[in-house]
């Protein structure tokens, strides 16, 4: 599937976080909502990210913000990976996987960031790092592509401000 653009309604998600709470956005209609997709729990790039939004977290909160990092792996990695590095926002779970035992994770295909990827000439199914801010009301306000992690949460901390 495509990637959602902005003005467009949010595709709905009903996932479970790292302590097996379930979170859908439609839960979360009163403000705004940031989604960061990233590849794979504890790994440099998406933990320098997920730290930079833990670091800004109680900004984004008094802004009413909330903030959601979501990968393909399960719940026991994301409460792993969330203790590790002491982030206080939900890791969701897009963790569902076809008869094959292969990831077909149903959000991410939602939101159009599950992508083939190459590398060193193999080509695989994987999360393309993409972050979406969604408005109150559930549309689409903002989306960053193809993210470059240094200082991304304060980009996407200062779109917040012009919503």
């Amino acid at each position: 599937m495509p990637l959602i653009d902005p003005g467009k309604k949010a595709p709905a998600f009903n996932l479970v976080d790292q302590d097996g709470v379930r979170h859908r956005l439609s839960d979360y209609t009163d403000g705004p909502v940031v989604l960061f997709f990233y590849p794979k729990d504890m790994t440099s790039g998406c933990t320098l990210e997920a730290q930079q939004f833990r670091d800004l977290h109680t900004t984004f909160k008094k802004k009413g913000v909330t903030v959601f990092g979501i990968s393909i792996l399960d719940s026991k990695s994301k409460k792993k990976f969330a203790e590790k590095e002491s982030l206080n926002f939900p890791l969701l779970a897009d963790d569902h996987v076809n008869d094959a035992g292969k990831p077909d994770p149903k959000v991410c295909q939602k939101y159009g960031v599950w992508v083939e990827k190459s590398m060193y000439g193999r080509t695989y199914m994987g999360i393309q790092r993409t972050t979406y801010l969604i408005a109150p009301g559930g549309k689409v306000a903002r989306r960053w592509d193809k993210v470059k992690v240094p200082g991304h949460a304060a980009e996407v901390l200062e779109a917040v401000g012009a919503l």
